[in-house]
């Protein structure tokens, strides 16, 4: 199942890449000429990151991507953007190690960010740090917990990555209930809710769909009847 969540935070990243970064910054459209595209990088970090090399397997939910900018010139920004379900200790590590190979490769800037999908509100470093003997370094990276995100300023939001955070959250609702079918019942409403809000915003049909994936796959139900009611109100 892990896995299957690493693969669905992969399309939906590529289907809304735009978004998310104005989703983060608001001056995205300033900064980024989207106009010219999105380059996706799979391949150049597989190269970086062999399997053997890596860990942290499955690391299909690892992007990079090529934007441009608008500073006069055709350089282009790396893209780090990291899904990571459970918390590792040594992750600050991993995110630093992405950084200077990728830096070592391309000589290009980077913009980093790590996504938390955890349903901890534990405070996470964002910087690893290292120093011996007078000599050291500092590396800071944008962080972004879903667990901390209020739902009413997601939904009061345009902006189609909204709905995939609210997604996300919906993965916690019910986890405190011992009954699955008490839990399932809670879940149902989280996204008969959230597919009303995705089918009446003007979304592009594209994004629609990549969207409807990830609410109908990356959150599940206990029962297979429960789901079959879910798809019944999607028609509806």
């Amino acid at each position: 199942m892990k896995q299957k969540d690493d693969y669905l935070w992969k399309g939906i990243l590529e289907d809304v890449f735009d978004d998310f970064l104005r989703f983060l910054h608001s001056d995205a459209d300033k900064v980024f000429d989207l106009n010219r595209g999105i380059t996706f990088l799979d391949k150049e970090l597989e190269q970086l990151f062999p399997p053997e090399d890596d860990e942290f397997a499955p690391k299909v939910v690892d992007k990079l991507a090529q934007v441009y900018t608008y500073d006069g010139t055709e350089e282009w920004i790396l893209i780090h953007v990291e899904v990571q379900g459970s918390y590792r200790k040594d992750f600050a590590l991993r995110m630093f190690t992405y950084y200077y190979r990728i830096l070592d490769k391309y000589h290009k800037r980077i913009a980093a960010y790590a996504i938390l999908t955890e349903a901890s509100k534990k405070p996470r470093p964002n910087t690893y740090e290292e120093e011996f003997m007078g000599t050291g370094i500092s590396y800071r990276f944008n962080m972004y917990k879903i667990a901390e995100q209020d739902d009413e300023a997601l939904l009061a939001s345009n902006n189609p990555f909204a709905l995939v955070v609210l997604t996300a959250k919906a993965a916690f609702v019910g986890k405190s209930l011992n009954n699955d079918s008490q839990s399932d019942e809670v879940l149902l409403q989280v996204k008969i809710q959230l597919a009303r809000e995705l089918l009446i915003r003007r979304i592009a049909k594209g994004k629609i769909r990549g969207l409807m994936n990830f609410l109908r796959y990356y959150v599940r139900f206990d029962s297979s009847e429960v789901n079959t009611i879910f798809e019944q109100e999607v028609e509806n």
